[in-house]
């Protein structure tokens, strides 16, 4: 074993080749039994098992205290522990029969500051490591995902990868690109073997969420709420409703996207960070005014009426001017909304914000935008859109430049649109009123479908509009230019 590892430059003291050959003793013991590995020669456990394993030390300057994720038999952790007996080192395994183990192998080599973690590590575990290493334990996105709450900032994230690895290396750049850089990418060979491999390691650049937590805790107005009977919780369960919306004039948005947008965007329209419990804080950089509400786990589930499962914000409601039919309508396109159900309002306000309309006139019959189902499908454009509040659908003045949305109106791709024009697509179901019909245009479709989801149709037809603008842009600048001085 000495002259195997030395092959590899690596010298060990008496004392350490007694520990590794102990090592290796126990494995050959409990493998009929346990499975450890499937690697039984010799030479072979010493090189793919035990050098392959210290090597990484000899490459860069490892951290400590390390964890070694998904461990198994101790690899590389245990190894690693020999090696360089200054490392603090924490041994995952999920496996029971594994944990029981290891714990025999840390009892006999009697190894200080090697400890054994019998658990799956996760987002929740939260011990502060310097180092994570993982030697063939799944993908590098889902490990640095499952480091997020142990992982101190600036910490390493150490990879033991086969050559072959580039497109993971590219995936959890995209995917966490304000979390980690690339520190070192270092192709290497188990010297005397064929065997090629990867070291890649990662540096956090943010922080972990004990840290921000505890920032937040500081910075930050809290309130532990854990009865169903507290004011503050009977308040946002009333947001769930448009009753209550309008009663309040605050609204619940979800999604950790939405959230994460409307936050940075528009700071003074938050109140409150909603989480289940302290385990999900605010971001670092969250406005000093924000109240963190900490929600009892059953509690958040009654207002999470999505199951994300992720923060949710308390914002402000814009008050929403009056539209006067007689102010008419501005340049472009003003959107008319009829629709009764939430989603479809919210659907159609993210299309008219996406396609660059002037304006969002609520009809009377329309749900309200703020309704939690209506944030939700606006994917956050309420908080973008210009909203009026206009009357029921039936005054709306005839003389008005109205688009109506029909079945049976003309081919909208042949329509020249108005300059200024109010698009009106129907009620869920009744569609537009009799008296529209005769100026309506239509989405041409299919004979053996009926007809388009309301929603997607005026989707449709902001495209249509939008692309007709254009190009009437277009060509009045090419016209423009090629006139005379």
């Amino acid at each position: 074993m000495a002259n195997l590892l030395e092959s590899c430059g690596i010298v060990l003291t008496t004392a350490q080749l007694q520990q590794i050959w102990s090592y290796h003793q126990l494995i050959r013991s409990y493998n009929p039994e346990l499975n450890l590995t499937r690697v039984r020669n010799f030479t072979n456990m010493v090189f793919k098992l035990y050098a392959d394993s210290i090597i990484p030390g000899q490459l860069i300057e490892l951290p400590s205290p390390l964890l070694d994720i998904g461990t198994g038999p101790g690899m590389p952790g245990i190894p690693l522990k020999i090696a360089y007996p200054h490392l603090e080192i924490y041994l995952a395994e999920s496996r029971q029969n594994r944990v029981a183990f290891l714990e025999t192998v840390c009892e006999r080599l009697a190894l200080d500051d090697l400890h054994v973690i019998g658990r799956s590590i996760s987002r929740s575990f939260e011990q502060p490591m310097a180092g994570a290493i993982s030697r063939a334990v799944g993908s590098i996105e889902h490990t640095l995902d499952r480091i997020h709450g142990c992982l101190v900032s600036e910490g390493l994230a150490i990879f033991m990868k086969g050559p072959q690895c580039d497109r993971e290396i590219e995936t959890a750049l995209r995917q966490f690109k304000d979390s980690y850089r690339l520190l070192q990418n270092i192709s290497y060979r188990i010297p005397g073997t064929p065997h090629e491999r990867r070291l890649v390691v990662f540096q956090r650049i943010d922080a972990p969420p004990r840290s921000i937590r505890e920032e937040s805790m500081k910075r930050l107005a809290t309130r532990q709420i854990d009865s169903e009977q507290n004011e503050l919780f009977k308040g946002l369960k009333k947001l769930l409703s448009a009753r209550g919306i309008k009663k309040q004039h605050q609204a619940l948005l979800s999604g950790s996207k939405q959230v994460e947008e409307i936050l940075r965007d528009f700071p003074e329209l938050c109140i409150a960070w909603i989480s289940n419990g302290d385990k999900f804080p605010p971001p670092a950089e969250t406005p000093d005014h924000l109240i963190w509400y900490q929600l009892a786990p059953k509690l958040f589930q009654l207002i999470d009426s999505f199951g994300t499962h992720s923060p949710l914000l308390l914002i402000k409601v814009r008050p929403m001017e009056r539209w006067e039919p007689q102010s008419g309508f501005p340049e472009g396109c003003t959107v008319l909304v009829p629709f009764q159900d939430p989603e479809n309002v919210g659907a159609l306000i993210r299309s008219a914000v996406a396609f660059g309309a002037a304006q969002v006139i609520l009809l009377a019959e329309s749900a309200h935008p703020y309704h939690p189902k209506a944030l939700r499908a606006s994917g956050g454009a309420v908080v973008r859109a210009k909203l009026l509040q206009g009357p029921a659908l039936s005054d709306v003045p005839a003389h008005l430049p109205v688009v109506p949305l029909s079945m049976n109106g003309r081919d909208i791709s042949k329509f020249d649109f108005p300059a200024a024009f109010g698009l009106l697509p129907g009620l869920e179901g009744s569609g537009i009123p009799q008296t529209l019909k005769e100026v309506a245009v239509s989405i041409p479709i299919d004979p053996s479908i009926e007809s388009l989801n309301a929603g997607a149709a005026a989707a449709i037809a902001l495209y249509v509009w939008s692309n007709s603008a254009k190009k009437g842009s277009s060509q009045a600048t090419e016209m423009h230019v090629g006139s005379s001085p």
